[in-house]
């Protein structure tokens, strides 16, 4: 189910880009998203630590020139960092974290680097839309 899930979602979120060119947050975010899209809380959490990313690349750009490679090598960074860190502060705060946590550490990166380059409106609205049409095209498929 996982498997087929990424591919569909690799498939939309590259017609999507085709059709529209607007990048939903990197063309794996939208097949991650749609295997947790059933665990909303997963699907808000990396998308706070993807916002916190974001914050700190601003924050950093004042004082470091961050560009192109590093620029992407910072997100990725910066989203594993802030992943790791929402793991680890998360049971202090609360008392069944299992729910909040992010998915994985690159994905948050990925898509933090979409919304820098990107407007966050319609780069969340595309990762909305090809998420939601990735989940039903898989369930979709195991169905048959």
């Amino acid at each position: 189910m996982a498997v087929e899930t990424l591919l569909i979602g690799l498939v939309v979120a590259v017609l999507y880009v085709e059709i529209t060119d607007i990048h939903p947050g990197g063309v794996v975010v939208p097949g991650y998203i749609a295997l947790y899209l059933d665990q909303p809380l997963r699907v808000m959490a990396t998308l706070a630590v993807a916002l916190v990313s974001l914050l700190s690349y601003r924050f950093l750009s004042r004082y470091l020139i961050l560009f192109g490679r590093r620029r992407f090598a910072i997100f990725v960074l910066l989203g594993g960092i802030w992943a790791e860190a929402w793991l680890l502060l998360l049971p202090s705060f609360f008392a069944s974290p299992f729910e909040l946590r992010v998915i994985g550490w690159v994905i948050p990166g990925l898509l933090a680097n979409n919304l820098q380059r990107q407007k966050p409106l319609p780069t969340l609205a595309s990762l909305g839309i090809t998420s939601i049409v990735t989940y039903f095209l898989a369930r979709l498929v195991t169905y048959l």
